[in-house]
């Protein structure tokens, strides 16, 4: 295992990180923009999951950036006990409005918390931890993204497997592209248009922040919205080698959609 950095004791304070939580505050009530549709991304979701986790007999989850819920609430539905947490009160807030719709609020622990201090508001151990949505890019940092993948390991049970799903950042990073389309939705009263400008920072490490632009309105008049959010633009490779480092093994991964979803187990013993 890599040599710790800190103390699993320690408490961090949100003002040495990235702070996100105002964008995804921001977006609480326009989550849906993200998806073409809702319902049909936590049936896809569930199954998708449901093939990872049930060959490791996973009963127990901690979605360790559930956002609005899509992966906690699939899973609950499919009757795994979840844990999820966000640092985000806005979007929290929303996830757990969504799990009651869904009839699955008792079998959701809500927490709110970011990476570096999960291991002090949940309880462990978990069958299955999980990142996905591309948010471990959200640490900017080497240490931080170590101190992360340390603490999932120590939430871990031996033999639990890992899941991250984050954006490949290495094939973009030669030609670093300024626009990124979104999605259209066409609703009754107006048309809703969605899409991302990049501004790239060349660091080190190498950082981009997304500014995500909502166009609302109708006929010939319409009202523009912009939210920025920072990543790394963090590589699979670099990625592996930290969690091979922490002392995960069995490591594999696999292109879901937009995401590379990497997984990795921790050792029986």
């Amino acid at each position: 295992m890599a040599k710790e950095r800190f103390r699993l004791g320690e408490m961090h304070s949100m003002d040495d990180f990235n702070d996100t939580s105002a964008f995804y505050d921001s977006f609480s009530d326009d989550y849906r923009l993200w998806y073409r549709d809702w319902e049909s991304e936590l049936e896809r979701e569930g199954l998708n999951l449901r093939r990872f986790l049930r060959p490791h007999n996973v009963k127990t989850v901690l979605d360790a950036s559930c956002g609005p819920g899509t992966q906690a609430i699939a899973l609950a539905r499919l009757g795994f006990t979840v844990t999820a947490a966000d640092p985000s009160a806005g979007i929290l807030a929303r996830a757990r409005q969504n799990a009651a719709e869904y009839g699955v609020l008792d079998r959701i622990t809500f927490i709110q918390s970011d990476f570096q201090n999960l291991h002090q508001r949940v309880q462990g151990p978990f069958d299955a931890v999980m990142s996905k949505g591309n948010s471990i890019p959200h640490l900017l940092r080497d240490d931080q993204i170590e101190e992360t993948l340390l603490i999932f390991y120590e939430l871990l049970r031996p033999g639990g497997l890992l899941m991250i799903g984050i954006r490949d950042f290495e094939p973009l990073l030669e030609d670093r592209p300024r626009f990124w389309p979104g999605r259209i939705h066409d609703e009754a009263d107006e048309q809703i248009i969605t899409f991302d400008v990049w501004d790239w920072d060349d660091g080190p490490p190498i950082t981009v922040t997304f500014n995500s632009f909502v166009v609302r309105g109708s006929g010939t008049t319409y009202q523009v919205s912009k939210r920025p959010v920072v990543f790394r633009a963090l590589t699979a490779e670099e990625l592996e080698v930290v969690i091979s480092e922490v002392g995960f093994e069995n490591f594999q991964a696999q292109h879901d959609r937009w995401e590379l979803l990497m997984t990795a187990t921790k050792p029986e013993r």
